[in-house]
């Protein structure tokens, strides 16, 4: 989240745009994070190394986007811009919506093929695959890299030491006009995996595992690096499978070392796939520079939290329902006897060659139970092609498997095989939020193709054992521990769009055009981990033509359906924890902003939402003792209401970077007085100008 004030040596400073992206601390010791976005951020003074908390103006070794390119494009040309700044740092792909063969999407998809070609930026197809999956197949997304992409799984990169994340459209379309955006370096959690995994036991149940156990948001809006025994024993698929999904466990990247496995991995490439020694980012060349220039955190860094996890305890686990911070060990799930409807074998998490092997190893031979349909689908074409030559693709198809094509499909609710009202699925995916996969009435559960294979068969969830007659070892209890070293400075309880409270008493500036103080009513939506899909529902995302009255028809609708009826402008909405976690939609922002609600209050956010409210003017402010406050007031309500009018009003005093919260009206009893970080002109102008957009298009008019 943006810090516009921050704390150096005791005193605050405001920053000014040109300064937040330059301002650095030296320090002794820096993580591997923080050495990969030394290398890639621009205008650092001579001497001064990066580290956690400082803003930076990073160059990106590449910047993917995938249907959303459109959108992408026509920002790009809104701010002015008509030439590509960097057209061999640009990538799109087509993978989201393959199977809509409309006028309407085919023309969206010509026009992202026309553009690719007019700037000379490479494009890959619909059918081509997964856009993560082409990145790191192509080598985009290298050791050592920092690879963005406008999607929230870019953290898969991670799997192979490049360091990945995500950006938003508005940011996609500054690095196709100027080749930079802004990113704020996070604080780094290091996350030692111990023992060896259990046979059965794959990838998918390290990452469910870890959502599972460590579910109180401890590294949320965190940079994850992987360390330990246990990494050597994980193959790089497994790497890609856990970084993926390091997204929803709510952290910005997750970054895995570059070992000798790796480096196996990339020499079978080059020896399999890149046929001459002539590619531009995978050749003899480029692996041998990674084999003589390790990076490693050096050995006295610090880092915000550590945790451990012994992966000899671990046991096949599943995810949900609807909820990936609900990890169940498979053994008591399957004696549940959970009848099932669907089973998925689909998108960048688990469709890898060996994740379709697995599957067809369980499946060979036996047939999908009657009633269940089987959906599959390869993360590329090449996964296909590799499957389909050693006999793996066609043992799915012979069990009753129905194939879709290379691409996302049903993962984002988007084609064939959605789930429908009352239904129960299972799936390989790295999502299975209330409606993504189809009706919000529907259960979603997340588990290893392993899994997934057996239950198509087994006609529940259960395990690959079940098929023979035989009874599964029981779950052992996971061994696993977290510290949070005293050197991690505490903060208060107010950030204004993630600020952090400063103790100062100086009175803020306010630019011309922007309020000296904001209030409004306070409408408590009370829940954590509020996902983007309830705030702005997938169905939606890929119409590029909605109007801004159905946006704020449709807002908040898959997380209350009355929160329309119930909510007005210039309400204040004040919701949890990890408000806005999930995908990349800008929507989700841009939502809110069409009903006239100017202003959001939660405990915390995620990290994707803030850049998306940051960067299209809406603003956030982080008050954890008021979200207790309003928990404790309406507690029985809670039980018969999602959406609640409290009558308790809040005004942000920006000039004193101060919020009170009255009872009744703006003029009744204080309730909560809280100091709030100062939102220093930098941010105001670009709030003024409408959003980060506005501002690019200013400064090219100048």
């Amino acid at each position: 989240m943006l810090r516009l004030a921050q704390s150096l040596n005791g005193k605050t400073q405001s920053r000014n745009w040109g300064r937040l992206f330059s301002t650095s601390r030296f320090v002794s010791a820096q993580t591997l994070t923080e050495k990969i976005v030394q290398k890639y951020a621009v205008g650092i003074a001579p001497g001064k190394e990066v580290r956690s908390g400082d803003y930076v103006s990073i160059r990106p070794s590449h910047c993917m986007s995938h249907d959303n390119s459109w959108p992408v494009a026509l920002k790009f040309k809104g701010l002015g811009a008509s030439k590509v700044a960097d057209n061999r740092q640009v990538v799109c792909t087509l993978d989201h919506d393959v199977q809509n063969k409309s006028d309407k999407n085919l023309e969206k998809y010509r026009n992202i093929e026309n553009f690719a070609k007019e700037q000379g930026v490479d494009f890959y197809p619909a059918g081509r695959g997964i856009g993560h999956q082409i990145l790191v197949e192509e080598g985009y997304a290298f050791p050592y890299n920092l690879t963005v992409a406008s999607d929230s799984h870019s953290n898969t990169y991670g799997g192979v030491g490049c360091l990945g994340t995500p950006i938003v459209r508005t940011d996609a379309a500054s690095i196709w006009a100027t080749g930079m955006t802004w990113w704020q370096i996070p604080p780094v959690a290091r996350v030692e995996l111990k023992g060896q995994l259990q046979p059965g036991v794959t990838g998918k149940d390290v990452i469910v595992a870890l959502c599972g156990v460590f579910n109180n948001d401890e590294v949320l809006n965190h940079a994850i690096e992987f360390v330990g025994e246990g990494v050597d024993k994980l193959s790089v698929d497994e790497r890609l499978t856990i970084a993926n999904m390091t997204t929803e466990w709510g952290a910005l990247s997750g970054l895995f070392p570059v070992d000798q496995v790796l480096i196996d991995w990339y020499e079978d490439r080059l020896k399999n796939y890149i046929k001459k020694d002539n590619h531009p980012r995978i050749s003899r060349a480029s692996i041998d520079n990674v084999k003589n220039n390790v990076i490693t955190a050096d050995g006295d860094a610090k880092f915000a939290k550590y945790l451990t996890l012994d992966l000899s305890t671990l046991s096949p686990y599943v995810s949900g329902p609807n909820s990936v911070k609900v990890a169940t060990p498979l053994s008591e799930l399957s004696s549940q006897d959970i009848k099932i409807n669907k089973a998925y074998l689909v998108s960048c998490t688990n469709s890898r060659l060996s994740d379709i092997v697995a599957a067809a190893k369980v499946i060979k031979g036996r047939k999908v139970k009657e009633g269940v349909e089987f959906y599959v689908a390869a993360a590329s074409s090449i996964v296909q092609k590799d499957a389909e030559q050693i006999g793996a693709w066609n043992d799915l198809l012979e069990a009753g498997a129905k194939p879709l094509p290379a691409g996302c499909g049903p993962c984002i609710g988007l084609g064939t095989g959605l789930l429908k009202d009352g239904e129960v699925g299972i799936s390989a995916t790295n999502r299975n939020f209330k409606g993504r996969m189809g009706s919000r009435d529907a259960l979603a559960y997340l588990a290893s193709p392993e899994v997934v294979a057996a239950s198509a068969v087994l006609g529940k969830i259960g395990f690959p054992e079940e098929m023979d007659g035989k009874t599964p070892q029981a779950a052992q209890g996971i061994k696993s521990t977290i510290s949070d070293p005293s050197e991690v400075g505490e903060t208060t309880d107010g950030g204004a769009a993630g600020v952090e409270a400063t103790g100062s008493t100086a009175t803020v500036s306010i630019l011309p055009g922007f309020p000296e103080s904001i209030q409004g009513e306070l409408v408590l939506c009370d829940a954590d981990n509020i996902n983007t899909d309830a705030i702005y529902p997938g169905k939606y995302t890929y119409q590029d033509d909605v109007p801004r009255e159905k946006m704020a028809e449709v807002c908040m609708e898959n997380y209350d359906s009355d929160f329309g009826s119930k909510t007005k402008a210039g309400d204040i909405i004040v919701s949890g924890f990890n408000f806005g976690t999930g995908s990349s939609r800008e929507q989700a922002a841009t939502a809110i902003l069409a009903r006239d609600i100017k202003l959001v209050i939660a405990g915390s956010f995620g990290n994707i939402f803030s850049r998306n409210s940051i960067n299209n003017a809406l603003l956030t402010l982080e008050i954890p003792a008021l979200i207790k406050l309003l928990r404790e007031r309406f507690a029985e309500q809670k039980q018969s209401e999602l959406t609640i009018r409290t009558g308790l009003f809040a005004q942000w005093d920006v000039k004193t970077a101060t919020v009170t919260v009255r009872d009744g009206s703006t003029t009744g009893p204080v309730l909560l007085t809280s100091k709030v970080g100062e939102l220093g002109e930098s941010m105001q102008e670009i709030i003024v100008k409408g959003g980060l957009e506005g501002w690019v298009r200013s400064k090219i008019a100048n």
